[in-house]
């Protein structure tokens, strides 16, 4: 089992940079890597980005390409997602989630293909 607890949320203006972390505890060596998800009320949970946990490989929605970036301390299994320029599209509960097989780029944007969820941590961008 692993488990996943973000941190980071908040209130932010538009145009403002907000840092989500996640911390993965348990049998993270038998991660293949973590992303982010995160979903608005009445809406399908949304892929934002994935890190590949070994060979660095990153995924990244196009709504938040050139803003966002996803990265790992591999010392303290965290992943960050630091955001900038934030939009008010971009409000959300933001969900850390953990993939136990390979991804291709097809794969990484279904939440079906991951096993482990954190609670999730909101993110409100003001206009």
């Amino acid at each position: 089992q692993v488990q996943l607890v973000e941190s980071g949320g908040g209130v932010v203006q538009a145009g403002g940079s907000l840092r989500l972390s996640c911390t993965a505890s348990g049998r993270t060596f038998s991660m293949y890597g973590m992303g982010w998800f995160r979903q608005t009320p009445g809406k399908e949970r949304e892929f934002v980005a994935t890190l590949s946990w070994t060979g660095g490989s990153t995924w990244y929605a196009d709504s938040v390409k050139g803003r966002f970036t996803i990265s790992r301390d591999g010392n303290k299994d965290t992943m960050f997602l630091q955001m900038s320029r934030l939009k008010p599209e971009d409000t959300g509960r933001y969900y850390c989630a953990a993939a136990k097989w390979a991804l291709n780029s097809v794969a990484v944007v279904d939440a079906e293909h991951y096993d482990y969820w954190g609670q999730g941590t909101q993110v409100s961008v003001s206009s």
